[in-house]
């Protein structure tokens, strides 16, 4: 930034993880242990599996489990959002670079005469 003649902005920064409450640190991590749903047909990104959430809670002796699937939930609608948005916007560019190739003329065979 000094490159550019002007001082950083702390309040412009992206946030960290060691910004946010303890609780919601938590929930970060157990919501990154929870494995991904992909629809095999689409390809469509569809959240979280929650069925080792009660497990992952267990393991790890989080007290405040309420709180901590509140988080986690909201943490995942963003994170589901942000996932199909790229992969919608990684489709566009992939149809734009296909389309974008200029179409073949149909092939023509010359007789040159022969029968």
């Amino acid at each position: 930034m000094e490159r550019l003649g002007r001082k950083p902005d702390p309040d412009k920064a992206p946030l960290e993880q060691y910004h946010f409450p303890t609780e919601v640190q938590v929930a970060f991590f157990v919501h990154s242990m929870l494995p991904d749903r992909w629809d095999g047909a689409s390809g469509s990104y569809l959240g979280k599996d929650w069925s080792a959430l009660s497990t992952l809670l267990e393991v790890y002796e989080i007290e405040e489990k309420q709180i901590t699937v509140l988080f986690i939930k909201q943490i995942d609608l963003h994170y589901s959002a942000y996932t199909n948005d790229k992969l919608e916007k990684e489709r566009k560019a992939k149809e734009v670079r296909t389309s974008g190739s200029a179409p073949k003329p149909p092939r023509t065979i010359k007789n040159y005469g022969k029968k």
